[in-house]
């Protein structure tokens, strides 16, 4: 669930913010991640940090007390807002209509003593999610930048003027009256209630209209027949939820049992039946707790999976045990090759069936030790020297067919690890969704014959060098093998952890020689997104892609390389932060 507040219940908080903020000077501005960028704006006697991120699952603005690290040297637009608006004052914020879409207008003093006003913008709007900074209408720059390339629709470009995002064919609930409420849900009589409502009223968002047919008191079903009583019903609940909003400026969070957060909102909403609901005494308050709650989650079937692959691994591991012990065991083989001689050097001078041991002198020895050998007083000594014999060929045979099962056995516990490696550091469901595949293939999990919701292609991490230059890293032994074969290019550097289950790493090239800087970058990312991330002297190979081979019918994830180098890094979170223009997500 994405920390999400609709446009109607945005108001408040929107007001709350104002009451604090219009008057402030903002004083500093850094960006501590790649969506994420922190004004502080001092009052008379006391500071306050605006938190922006514009993350598409879950874009966020609230107020917080939390030290962020920041990188030493500050990104392009962090640079920007700082020349463009730091020392200036707000004198307006503002929620653009019922979007959620927020303002922050600032002023300056100009050359002449006139009072020169910028806006930035807030588009809290999911994927287009950006910060923009306009000044008479146009766009001086953005966080994401979009040309015609991206959006035949809406080009949000320097020196451009700004276009508000398409306006959505909704009524404003103050403008609504019950009777419209009638004529537009008796044309979606197929819809559920609910999407029939999100599509109605301005504002309101999916948590926001499911409270309100619940406030209703009706089923959340399709439409079908829309009667007076019904209408009426949904068009006071409506209304109380508008009255909530004016009145109420908590924050307000619905909790699964397990943890994951199932709504937010700035209203009083229903206890839920199976789950917990938590109050906070401020918007800002609560959406802190909802971001970590967020970043906390594990999903149901994540621990599944892990739970799964621990179970294979340590079949495997086991398996491996016993298989070395064998191995020890059929090392003996020799031993039982020379009781055999020695039984067959003096066998002429033995009776059958009269010893079950015999102790002679070692004919291999020379120092004429002795060797006491078991018998089998059931046979005789001709059949107990054909015994040894036999013994020994058994186990010379099984040493060899046990260093094959070895062999296998190590390399699929390597592949587990590489699995458990990914899903340890997967946390959008798209990444999950392709380590159920894999599991899947490798005949780990049986396939869900149901009709499922299909996820979005997944994509490997993207980040920057201060340099400019891109690194890529797989998730997955999927986007492993698609990032190795299909994205890079032959001149590309590719890096891998030795003998350490981990990601695959690309550097972007582009036809250039990698320098020492990028080169070591590159390996202390390849080490944080392996299994070694907590140790030191992590080797790491690296090599340009073109000598990188998929052996055919190899498991996921598995490549050949030659000509290969090593270099040793040890991987620090918060050094290798610092080096990358984009936040480097905190894998546990």
């Amino acid at each position: 669930m994405s920390l999400v507040i609709d446009g109607f219940s945005l108001q408040p908080f929107v007001a709350s913010l104002a009451s604090l903020l219009v008057g402030g000077r903002i004083d500093r501005i850094t960006q501590p991640g790649k969506r994420s960028v922190i004004l502080l704006i001092r009052q008379p006697g006391r500071s306050h940090q605006l938190h922006i991120n514009i993350n598409p699952q879950s874009p966020l603005v609230y107020l917080t007390e939390r030290q962020f690290p920041n990188p030493t040297l500050p990104p392009l637009f962090c640079m920007v807002l700082r020349k463009q608006i730091e020392g200036g004052r707000i004198s307006s914020f503002r929620q653009v209509g019922l979007d959620r879409i927020l303002a922050i207008d600032i002023d300056f003093l100009g050359a002449k003593s006139e009072i020169i006003t910028k806006t930035l913008l807030i588009e809290l709007i999911g994927k287009q999610s950006n910060i923009i900074l306009l000044q008479d209408g146009i766009v001086v720059d953005a966080f994401r930048k979009v040309g015609q390339t991206s959006s035949r629709v809406r080009e949000i470009l320097p020196g451009k003027p700004y276009a508000a995002p398409a306006a959505q064919d909704k009524s404003k609930l103050s403008e609504l009256t019950p009777e419209d409420l009638r004529a537009r849900l008796s044309a979606q009589k197929e819809q559920r209630l609910s999407k029939g409502l999100l599509s109605i009223v301005l504002g309101f968002g999916p948590v926001s209209v499911k409270e309100a047919v619940r406030r209703a008191g009706l089923a959340d079903t399709t439409i079908g027949y829309v009667s007076d009583d019904m209408v009426q019903r949904l068009y006071d609940a409506l209304q109380s939820i508008a009255a909530d909003i004016k009145n109420d400026i908590s924050g307000y969070i619905t909790l699964s049992p397990a943890g994951k957060v199932l709504s937010v909102s700035t209203y009083p909403i229903a206890e839920p039946v199976d789950g917990e609901l938590r109050v906070f005494p401020t918007v800002s308050e609560m959406i802190e707790y909802g971001a970590d709650a967020a970043d906390s989650y594990t999903p149901p079937e994540k621990e599944q999976y892990r739970k799964l692959l621990r179970t294979e691994l340590s079949r495997a591991e086991n398996k491996h045990k016993v298989l070395q012990e064998e191995i020890e065991l059929a090392q003996n083989a020799e031993d039982f090759k020379i009781r055999g001689d020695i039984l067959m050097t003096y066998g002429f001078s033995l009776k059958d069936h009269e010893n079950s041991e015999v102790t002679l002198h070692n004919i291999y020895s020379e120092t004429g030790e002795t060797v006491t050998i078991p018998l089998d007083q059931r046979l005789t000594v001709k059949d107990n020297i054909q015994l040894l014999y036999k013994k020994y060929d058994k186990l010379k045979r099984a040493q060899n067919l046990l260093m094959e099962q070895l062999a296998r056995c190590e390399e699929n516990i390597r592949y587990l690890s590489s699995i458990e490696t990914s899903l340890a550091a997967s946390k959008d469901p798209s990444d999950i969704a392709d380590i159920k595949e894999e599991l899947i293939r490798a005949g780990l999990l049986l396939e869900n014959r149901k009709k499922h919701r299909q996820e979005k292609p997944s994509l490997p991490y993207s980040f920057h060098t201060k340099s400019g230059i891109e690194i890529l890293v797989g998730k997955n032994n999927t986007q492993n093998d698609r990032l190795t074969f299909h994205t890079a290019d032959a001149s590309d550097m590719w890096l891998h952890t030795k003998d350490i289950p981990g990601s695959h790493v690309i550097v972007r090239l582009q036809g250039a020689e990698i320098d020492d800087d990028t080169l070591e970058t590159a390996a202390e990312i390849a080490a944080y997104f392996s299994k070694g991330k907590d140790s030191s002297s992590v080797p790491v190979d690296y090599v340009l892609r073109r000598y990188v081979k998929k052996p055919s019918g190899a498991k996921p994830g598995f490549v050949i390389f030659t000509r290969q180098k090593t270099l040793y890094v040890t991987p620090v979170w918060e050094e290798l932060s610092k080096k990358l223009a984009e936040e480097l997500p905190h894998i546990q």
